[in-house]
């Protein structure tokens, strides 16, 4: 008995190790949905009705993903756009900085997470290729609101794939 008791132990053992060193992070890229444009000077827009209304599909698009943390841009758009998705898997959106993409500080919090990453035309890709460590993607064009980046990270290896998300 005290042998099967001490296999068990070395399995249970051996398992728990196996399941640390496969941890996986992954990462959802979204721009912010259509946002008001009538006011140039405005530098912090709310969404249109078609913005609302991508929110809305976001949240369903991600229905069956378990995201651990939302972060977003401090905007109204961006805000407005993980809202839907936020409210429905009961989390608090985070905020991060811009000008400070894929920090140490940010890698760790995220670390063996599901991430949902709400950002701009401009720094959405850059963010990505970020994580990517090579420059693979280009700013997303102003009125594109439909990419979808999703990036894996799982021990030493990423894979990343760029989808379209129309409605």
């Amino acid at each position: 008995m005290k042998n099967y008791f001490f296999l068990l132990l070395i399995v249970f053992n051996s398992l728990n190790i196996k399941a640390q060193e496969n941890e996986t992070t992954t990462y959802y890229f979204i721009r912010h949905a259509e946002k008001v444009r009538t006011d140039k000077a405005n530098k912090n827009p709310d969404l249109t009705i078609k913005g609302q209304e991508r929110a809305e599909n976001w949240n369903s698009v991600f229905g069956s993903v378990n995201f651990d943390l939302i972060y977003s841009t401090n905007y109204n758009r961006t805000i407005q756009t993980a809202t839907p998705t936020a409210k429905s898997k009961n989390l608090k959106i985070q905020f991060y900085n811009p000008r400070e993409l894929f920090s140490e500080g940010f890698k760790e919090q995220t670390r063996d997470k599901t991430v949902l990453i709400v950002g701009h035309s401009n720094t959405t890709p850059l963010f990505v290729n970020k994580v990517l460590g090579i420059e693979k993607y280009d700013a997303i064009n102003d009125r594109n609101n439909s990419n979808l980046y999703i990036v894996t990270i799982s021990n030493t290896i990423i894979n990343d794939v760029l989808l379209k998300i129309e409605r």
